[in-house]
């Protein structure tokens, strides 16, 4: 199972990472990917200047965007 941390930071959520998991839950669903997906949340990872941040299986994604996030999950 990949696992998928989304910071919930402050930081993290004013850049963007509201949308992000917004985005993540609705890709999970539509795509049906429960089994293979985990999503969780993390506080503040210390990142902020490189938000918003995603961890997926402990490699670090800085500056995501549903639309940068989709094309890494689409290489999974």
């Amino acid at each position: 199972m990949t696992t998928i941390k989304i910071c919930l930071g402050s930081s993290c959520f004013a850049r963007g990472n509201a949308e992000v998991l917004s985005f993540l839950k609705n890709y999970i669903s539509a795509e049906n990917k429960h089994a293979k997906l985990e999503l969780v949340g993390c506080r503040c990872g210390h990142l902020c200047g490189d938000g918003p941040n995603v961890f997926i299986d402990g490699q670090k994604y800085t500056k995501v965007t549903p639309q940068s996030l989709q094309a890494i999950l689409e290489k999974l």
